[in-house]
């Protein structure tokens, strides 16, 4: 058996002897996912990721990574999937394509939301050169999972917040109704105004198109 088949079994075992058939419907209900759940919470996975041996190759970390998510049976093997990338040791542009699999495979909040914030994020600010394009042709992608993407991918940058990018990943969908659009608007410049108020106000103010929603969500706590 391979170090990666040894690490997968001993993630799906785990999930098994955590399982919780009578919380698996409620969990799968909540969150509308067509793959079902085993029923087993946040907690009890990160227990059991701590529990599991370090990977030390880059190339065995992502081959369980894109194991663990390609081959999932259950939501909660993305969970951990999802966990496991964002392992700051093996963080490069490179990954760039296998988070776009993620996230258009994903194709829903939970996984998207934390893709973009904690994945592509950091790889904003260390690559710029590198992920900033990707991000502006991101915007305006057939995929909104992608143009969300590119809206909240900076929740966490505070200082550090690309202006102009952000300023142009939210133009170029101030007018689409979706929802996960709308809500990532309303979220990211939200996020923005703990550390520019002034400016979310004159942002907010000089675009009369901004949905109520996305409007309120930004100006909620100014």
């Amino acid at each position: 058996m391979t170090p990666k088949d040894s690490f997968v079994g001993a993630v799906r075992t785990g999930l098994q002897e955590l399982a919780d058939p009578l919380k698996a419907p409620e969990m799968q209900a909540y969150m509308k996912s067509d793959m079902p759940f085993a029923g087993v919470p946040k907690p009890a996975r990160v227990t059991l990721l701590k529990s599991l041996p370090r990977l030390e190759s880059r190339d065995e970390w992502l081959d369980v990574v894109q194991t663990l998510w390609r081959d999932a049976t259950y939501r909660e093997e993305r969970y951990v999937a999802l966990s496991l990338s964002g392992d700051r040791r093996f963080q490069t542009a490179e990954l760039m394509p296998w988070f776009d699999e993620m996230i258009v495979t994903g194709a829903w909040w939970d996984f998207v939301d934390e893709i973009a914030s904690r994945l592509i994020g950091p790889l904003l600010r260390s690559a710029p050169e590198v992920i900033r394009p990707q991000l502006l042709k991101w915007s305006t992608d057939e995929d909104r999972w992608r143009r969300r993407t590119s809206i909240i991918c900076q929740l966490g940058a505070k200082d550090a917040t690309d202006v102009e990018l952000l300023t142009a990943c939210i133009d170029a969908n101030v007018d689409d109704r979706d929802f996960f659009l709308r809500k990532g608007i309303g979220w990211a410049l939200r996020q923005f105004a703990k550390t520019e108020p002034g400016w979310v106000r004159s942002f907010v103010q000089a675009r009369p198109g901004l949905s109520p929603l996305s409007r309120r969500e930004a100006l909620k706590h100014l």
